[in-house]
């Protein structure tokens, strides 16, 4: 059993690494043979660190409402609270990799797991807005170190044939992480506290401190990979990618004809241009910009993209459906338990099935059930419960699961197969997809949903009038309810008349949810179409889009 050295610079000195046992990219950890008890703690540590990571997040977005009650914020403060985690999460994964691999994975652990305990702390005692900004913000910087040492830790656990799975369940893990935050959100604050939130994410925070401290990865070979204009390439890359992360959060918000909207849309695109610019011309770029515009790559991101945007469908139209019918978080454990469920399954079917040959199936069924789905809630009137999205959710959880093994390897294998260092440009293509797809998908889903809610409202005022025996009679039936506290008819007739009016908001919102819901089932027609011509035509002539690239990876292998 080896022994691993804590601070060596490169692997040496305790166990000489077999050559198959060694990294194969500068900031991974070598992959020697574990005994089955190591193994076994390596797969607890990763989806630990995965659930934590993703929980960072997920309790966000699922108490948003309750932490902007708590602490006294408005939606504005509150999208904020939202943004900010977007800002600091989408352009981390690309710097991160090189702090691995000029520091060290120990190094990187501890820095990171370290500052995020300390702002946990900090929360507990001061409840204001700008710290909850801090936290929020290292919170997205800590997701994404967490995602990465998530599958890290999990591939050790796996026979050298299955490594590249670690990677699926580490996404995964975290992807698990939002419903599984609607589900035990209710418990945590089951006292109405706040402060049993940021109680449990200390806990999660101590429990990964603890289990890396525990159980360390295996050293990894370090190098001098930063250079000066990295610095500069980021200060221009991070700002421009945070002020478009602002706009689509807030832009639902504030609504987009605010000002400093299109300010900001003017600022980053001309600081993102500067930076793919001088990325362009260097020799030893951090975004590698030929790559990233090869059409496979851009194909991979606009699809990737896509897939997030659709999934939006979960994440923001039906649990916005449910609210509008009355359903809290407690009234929707079930449901997210279901979703929990269908996603842990769409990651092990996704696993059992991935194959190298035939990697865009799988991508076309996904999109397909996340269409059925959003059809399937597109019937929603007022009587519909939780228990009437099950299966259709379901189908959305599962494929948004069983999508991403092949997505992940698809992009995995045409970064490798030009070198170890398009890695980071993967990183970057993929998280920013991911990332920048989800705000996406919410503003505009939410930015439509609110324009039909205002076209259905007014076609629905429109034919509601007085002289309508009908309407006169739903009008002094729903008045007559304060018959016992208001004497005075009119009064009555006013207070009937309001709550007719809420009922027409109401039902005005469902309508405006059906009609999300079928765009997003047009939108996954129209994807599946796409994907599932160009996987007709390669499978008719025979062709496998990755074989060059799988080719040049296993020379690679064989190399080293």
């Amino acid at each position: 059993m080896p022994a691993f050295p804590h601070r060596s610079r490169t692997v040496s000195t305790a166990y000489e690494f077999k050559p198959h046992e060694r990294p194969l990219l500068p900031g991974s950890p070598a992959t020697p043979e574990h005994p089955l008890g190591r193994r076994i703690g390596y797969f607890a540590v990763g989806t630990l660190l995965g659930l934590t990571g993703g929980l960072n997040n997920g309790l966000l977005i699922a108490n948003l409402p309750q932490i902007q009650g708590s602490l006294g914020l408005t939606p504005v403060e509150g999208g904020w609270l939202t943004a900010i985690n977007a800002m600091t999460s989408v352009c981390m994964g690309m710097l991160l990799i090189k702090f691995r691999q000029q520091f060290g994975l120990q190094r990187f652990t501890r820095v990171f797991l370290s500052a995020f305990l300390c702002l946990n702390l900090f929360q507990l005692f001061v409840h204001d807005f700008a710290t909850q900004l801090a936290v929020r913000g290292a919170a997205g910087l800590v997701g994404s170190a967490l995602t990465t040492l998530s599958f890290m830790y999990i591939m050790q656990s796996l026979p050298a044939s299955m490594r590249l799975s670690g990677m699926i369940i580490g996404f995964g893990s975290s992807s698990v992480a939002l419903p599984l935050a609607r589900v035990i959100s209710p418990l945590l604050l089951a006292d109405g506290h706040i402060q049993n939130l940021f109680f449990f994410e200390l806990g999660l925070t101590l429990a990964a401190l603890a289990s890396v401290g525990l159980l360390r990865l295996p050293p990894s070979e370090r190098i001098q990979a930063f250079e000066r204009i990295d610095f500069l390439t980021f200060g221009l890359f991070a700002p421009g990618m945070a002020l478009l992360c602002a706009v689509l959060v807030q832009g639902r918000i504030q609504w987009w004809s605010t000002h400093w909207l299109g300010y900001a849309v003017a600022a980053a695109i001309p600081l993102i241009g500067i930076a793919l610019l001088i990325e362009h011309h260097r020799a030893n770029p951090l975004l590698n910009t030929r790559w990233m515009r090869n059409r496979n790559i851009v194909r991979f991101a606009i699809v990737a993209a896509s897939l997030r945007i659709l999934l939006s469908e979960q994440s923001f139209g039906s649990v916005g459906l449910l609210s509008v019918v009355g359903m809290g978080n407690d009234q929707l454990v079930t449901l997210n338990l279901v979703v929990v469920l269908a996603s842990i399954a769409g990651i092990c079917v996704s696993l059992a099935t991935l194959n190298p040959k035939e990697l865009i199936l799988p991508v076309v069924i996904s999109v397909a059930l996340i269409g059925l789905g959003a059809w399937m809630d597109s019937h929603a009137d007022n009587l519909t419960r939780p228990a009437n999205l099950y299966l259709s959710q379901a189908l959305i959880a599962f494929a948004a699961l069983f999508f991403l093994g092949p997505m992940i390897m698809i992009g995995v294998f045409r970064a490798l197969a030009r070198g170890p260092s398009h890695i980071i440009s993967f990183s970057a293509v993929f998280g920013i997809s991911q990332t920048m797809g989800g705000l996406v998908g919410s503003a505009f889903l939410g930015s439509f949903q609110i324009v039909r809610e205002k076209f259905h409202a007014s076609q629905l005022m429109q034919s509601l009038t007085l002289a309508d025996p009908q309407v006169a009679a739903r009008i002094r039936q729903l008045g007559g309810a304060y018959a016992q506290a208001i004497g005075d008819p009119v009064r009555q007739q006013a207070q009937g008349a309001g709550l007719l009016a809420q009922q027409v908001t109401r039902e005005a919102n469902i309508l405006a949810y059906n009609d999300v819901f079928l765009l997003v089932a047009v939108l996954s027609a129209v994807l599946t179409v796409w994907l599932g011509s160009r996987w007709l035509y390669l499978k008719a002539r025979g062709i496998n889009p990755l074989a060059e690239d799988m080719a040049a990876v296993q020379r690679m292998r064989q190399a080293t």
